[in-house]
C-alpha cells in the first residue's frame, strides 16, 4: 500500500486535485480491523497500523463522551460461530426525558468529563505523513433518541421549548469538543456526523432543521473556516432541499453520497469546485457482492467522479462486521492502484 500523505486528503477535501485519490471511512468495525490485522485489535495504536497498511492518510479520533443510556430495543444476539455483533435501535415511542421533571433528573454530562486523552496519546504513534481527523456527532440524532422519535415529533408542536432545552444542553456539550479540536495541532480536519435523512426524504421538516439543527452545524463549520480545516458531515439520505443549508453552514466535503439517494455523477457536475464527495461505494455490495464486482464499481467511480479532484472514495456508509474482508480489501486496493491521476 502508499505511503500516508495526509496534505493528499486535505487537497481533495478543499475541493483540489491531489497526485491521487485518497480512500476514507468513518469507521472499520474492530472485527474486520483484527481480520486485517492478524490480532485483535485492542486501541489507537493499532488504528495507526491499520491505517498504514490499508493505505490511509489519517486516523479518526473521538473524544470519549459520557453520556447516559438511552432507551434502546434489542436484536437477537449473534449465532454459534459467527461474527455478527449484537445490535440494538433506538425506541421510536417513549424516551428517557420526556417532560421536564425528567430534563431535570437526567445525569447531564459536564464539558469537563469528556476525556480527550487519545488525541496526545496518537502524536508518538503518528507515522510520517499521516494526520489525525477530530470527529463526533449526533446533536438531532441524540435529541430525538434521548425522547424517543414519537414523543419528539410530538413535542415539536405541544412543546417547543422542551425541544430546544434538549437540542441547546447536547449541543452545548458537542460544540465545545469542536472548539477544543479545532485548537488541536494534532488535528487537521474536522468531521461532524448526525443522520438527517433516510432514502425517502428528510427525518424532520427542513424547517425543523433550520430552526434547531443547521445554526449548530453552521457553528462547527465557523470553528473549522477560523482554524483553516476542512469541515466533513455525515449524512445519509436524500438531501436535495437542505443542500443550501448544508452548503451555507460551511460544509467542505459530504459522506456517504448513499448510492440509492444521491446519483453521484450528476451530483458532482452539480457540485464540482463546491463540495467534495466522499464515498459511495455500496455497503451492500460490499457485503454480498464478489471482488471482481467491487472492483468494476471502484473502477467505475475513478473514471467518472474522480477526474477534477475533490472525491475521496469509500464506503456508503462504513465497514461493519458483516462486510466481506476480501471486498474491503478489493475496494481499497483497486482505488488506490488505480486512482492515482499522474
Amino acid at each position: 500500500m502508499r505511503a500516508p500523505n495526509f496534505e493528499r486528503l486535505l487537497t481533495t477535501l478543499r475541493c483540489g486535485q491531489a497526485d491521487a485519490i485518497p480512500v476514507i471511512e468513518l469507521g472499520v468495525h474492530p472485527v474486520i480491523k483484527g481480520e486485517i490485522l492478524g490480532r485483535e485489535w485492542t486501541g489507537i495504536s493499532d488504528d495507526v497500523d491499520f491505517a498504514l497498511q490499508m493505505g490511509y492518510d489519517f486516523v479518526k479520533l473521538q473524544p470519549r463522551f459520557p453520556m447516559a443510556a438511552q432507551r434502546k430495543t434489542a436484536a437477537s444476539g449473534p449465532t454459534e460461530g459467527s461474527k455478527q455483533v449484537d445490535r440494538a435501535w433506538a425506541s421510536e415511542g417513549e424516551g428517557v426525558v420526556t417532560d421536564w421533571e425528567s430534563f431535570e433528573a437526567y445525569p447531564w454530562p459536564k464539558k469537563e468529563d469528556i476525556d480527550y486523552s487519545n488525541f496526545e496519546r496518537i502524536r508518538p504513534l503518528l507515522p510520517e505523513g499521516m494526520g489525525v481527523i477530530g470527529q463526533y456527532g449526533d446533536i438531532f440524532t441524540t435529541t430525538w433518541e434521548l425522547m424517543g422519535f414519537e414523543e419528539f415529533s410530538m413535542a415539536l408542536y405541544e412543546d417547543p421549548e422542551l425541544v430546544e432545552a434538549i437540542f441547546a444542553k447536547v449541543g452545548d456539550l458537542v460544540l465545545s469538543m469542536f472548539e477544543t479540536m479545532a485548537d488541536m495541532d494534532v488535528v487537521g480536519a474536522l468531521w461532524y456526523s448526525d443522520d438527517i435523512a433516510y432514502t425517502g426524504g428528510l427525518l424532520v421538516s427542513p424547517q425543523v432543521l433550520r430552526q434547531h439543527f443547521f445554526p449548530r452545524l453552521g457553528r462547527i463549520g465557523e470553528l473549522a473556516r477560523k482554524a483553516d480545516k476542512p469541515f466533513l458531515y455525515h449524512t445519509d439520505g436524500v438531501l436535495k432541499t437542505v443542500m443550501d443549508d448544508i452548503l451555507g453552514a460551511g460544509v467542505s466535503a459530504l459522506h456517504p453520497i448513499e448510492p440509492l439517494s444521491i446519483d453521484i455523477v450528476e451530483f458532482k457536475r452539480e457540485m464540482a469546485g463546491k463540495l467534495c464527495l466522499c464515498g459511495n461505494i455500496d455497503v451492500d455490495l460490499l457485503a454480498r457482492g464478489t471482488p471482481d464486482q467491487v472492483a468494476d464499481l471502484v473502477r467505475r467511480r475513478i473514471r467518472d467522479v474522480g477526474p477534477g479532484g475533490g472525491y475521496a472514495l469509500g464506503s456508503s456508509n462504513s465497514i461493519p462486521e458483516y462486510v466481506k474482508v476480501e471486498n474491503y480489501r478489493t475496494m481499497v486496493q483497486v482505488a488506490i492502484e488505480e486512482g492515482s491521476y499522474s
